[in-house]
């Protein structure tokens, strides 16, 4: 991506949510002044197939149905044209008010029409739906990712558009190394995104996630629960390694004379440590290696 396009993203989004849909506040309308505004009905409206959120909590969802029904729809939403169609319009911004909306038996909605490709569309999607909170762990990190892959944005351009902290980027993402069922249950609000964290990387995920969710575990239990299964797993290793591995460690501390500790994995890898007891040993360790490299 290009220096310019850049900044020029930067200046456009870095304004946040409200310079992008306009400040609403509790006791009116104040439209932007960019694109044109209209009055919709329900029935014009569409969901954006590039819209990051997929799921709507039916509690929320009630919760915003009665809102419109005592006070009406105060917030427009942002819509775009349908390609080859006059009547038609695709949701960049307030699908869950439309879902809301229909509910309550609105027959219309305010909304703001704007010509957007995908990237914008994706951007402001992103970006209404984090400010909000709208979103579960697993949708943000496939928002990014999106971003990343589709556009070429780096992490760094995405911390400053959206207002994260590149690490929070980083340890989202990687969330998406999670088996699928248990990306899943992060989608349906079983799994905090802070549990998730704990078991990335981990062959017994879909195990630990399962004890979570019956025994209603905390972020700090599990971190716990992970620690006891390292533990016992190293016991285990170390429990059963086979004769030629045992005479195989020997065989490379003497040869060394230093303690050498081989601990088999999974499949055909493995781990080999050498343990040193000062800083001569480090060194004299450090000169071997380099002399056969």
């Amino acid at each position: 991506m290009a220096l310019g396009a850049q900044n020029t993203q930067s200046s456009r989004l870095g304004r946040g949510l409200a310079s992008l849909i306009g400040d609403i506040p509790e006791t009116g309308l104040s439209l932007p002044p960019e694109g044109e505004q209209k009055v919709l009905g329900i029935e014009q409206l569409q969901p954006s197939p590039i819209n990051p959120r997929k799921e709507f909590a039916k509690e929320e969802l009630t919760e915003l149905t009665s809102s419109i029904r005592e006070r009406g729809l105060v917030q427009p939403l942002i819509v775009r044209p349908v390609i080859g169609s006059d009547e038609e319009y695709e949701i960049v911004a307030g699908e869950r008010r439309w879902r809301a909306a229909q509910e309550a038996g609105l027959h219309t909605v305010p909304a703001i029409v704007r010509d957007l490709n995908d990237q914008e569309v994706l951007e402001i999607a992103i970006i209404e739906n984090v400010q909000r909170s709208d979103l579960n762990a697993i949708e943000e990190a496939q928002g990014y990712k999106e971003l990343i892959n589709r556009y070429d944005y780096t992490q760094d351009d995405l911390s400053r558009i959206i207002g994260k902290s590149r690490s929070h980027l980083a340890n989202t993402m990687r969330l998406l190394k999670l088996p699928d069922n248990v990306q899943q249950l992060v989608r349906e609000g079983d799994l905090s995104a802070g549990h998730a964290r704990a078991l990335v990387g981990r062959e017994d995920a879909e195990a630990i996630a399962s004890q979570i969710v019956e025994r209603r575990l905390n972020v700090r239990d599990v971190e716990s629960l992970i620690q006891k299964a390292r533990a016992s797993s190293n016991g285990k290793s170390r429990m059963g390694k086979s004769a030629d591995i045992k005479a195989l460690e020997r065989e490379l501390s003497d040869e060394l004379g230093l303690i050498i500790s081989i601990t088999p994995r999974t499949g055909e890898s493995g781990e080999i440590r050498i343990r040193y007891n000062s800083l001569e040993q480090f060194e004299e360790i450090q000169e071997r290696l380099a002399r056969r490299g």
